[in-house]
């Protein structure tokens, strides 16, 4: 197996394990799903110059910072942020136990998403990078160039902002 092979390999691997999380974050910049995975592209373009031994021990933290990086440069080209369609919003998966509980799913995660986007920039940003990306505070705090236990207040606070609105909402 020669380096190329190896390195193809490592590329692939990496692209089916953050690949979906990637565009999830780029597209909660971007408003667009198009752009999303244009940014994401240059995210595994850029990684191919990389070797994995120069990222090792990081690598989440630097996929995460490359994508936001560019997904800001996209948003501001267009200059404005566009939010997620509806139809993205009212995704159910199929194995829903009834049409009604189905519903109320789908109201409560819309209103969780209108709710997420009162949240300051920042909040949004680290509440997407924890439960869309599955970041570490750490990897949180290297994407954003926060310390981790400024990651864990500010996600904190934005936690008990949003269950707040969402009670007084329900």
């Amino acid at each position: 197996m020669d380096d190329r092979q190896t390195k193809a390999e490592w590329v692939k691997a990496v692209l089916e394990r953050h690949g979906a999380a990637l565009t999830r974050y780029a597209a909660s910049i971007t408003g667009d799903e198009d752009s999303a995975r244009d940014v994401v592209q240059d995210t595994f373009v850029r990684l191919c110059a990389e070797t994995p031994e120069h990222l090792d021990g990081h690598l989440a933290r630097w996929l995460f910072t490359v994508c936001r990086n560019r997904a800001l440069d996209v948003q501001r080209k267009i200059h404005r942020l566009v939010p997620l369609a509806d139809d993205a919003r009212d995704a159910t998966p199929d194995d829903r136990p009834s049409p009604a509980d189905a519903m109320e799913q789908r109201e409560t995660a819309g209103l969780a998403l209108d709710l997420l986007e009162t949240l300051t920039p920042q909040q949004r940003e680290v509440v997407r990078l924890k439960f869309q990306g599955g970041l570490s505070y750490e990897e949180i705090g290297g994407v954003t160039r926060l310390s981790a236990t400024n990651v864990g207040f500010i996600l904190h606070t934005a936690l008990k902002t949003l269950r707040q609105r969402m009670q007084r909402s329900l």
